[in-house]
């Protein structure tokens, strides 16, 4: 049975999607972008700032969805710049400490020309 999760503490979807979906025991979330949940706008207009941003929303969005950091075994990453990749890892690695299976790839265009963007697929 599939369950839509949503928390006002992190962004609102920009368009028809859920912020994540939960079916059984696995959550996937939708890609975190580093918008500030209550004003909807872009936090920070550096690699740093953004990331921290995006963990912080990937964070309520797994709480929201009954897990968290430690439970996730997969991320996509996406930069719009693979320059940014070392500063980028820096942030991602205090948060994701189990070390889960990773892609990061470089991409023309992110949604509101942020940054990075970052999806999840975690267990309950």
């Amino acid at each position: 049975m599939l369950k839509t999760t949503h928390t006002d503490a992190a962004p609102a979807a920009i368009g028809p999607y859920s912020q994540a979906v939960c079916m059984n025991d696995l959550v996937f979330t939708s890609g975190q972008i580093p918008l500030d949940p209550a004003t909807m706008t872009i936090v920070g207009e550096e690699i740093t700032a953004q990331t921290e941003q995006v963990m912080k929303n990937l964070a309520a969005v797994l709480e929201a969805s009954g897990t968290s950091f430690d439970k996730v075994i997969k991320t996509t990453c996406f930069l719009a710049d693979m320059a940014d990749f070392v500063a980028f890892n820096e942030v991602y690695a205090k948060y994701f400490v189990s070390k889960p299976a990773r892609s990061c790839v470089a991409v023309k265009t992110l949604p509101k020309n942020v940054l990075c963007e970052v999806e999840v697929i975690a267990c309950k």
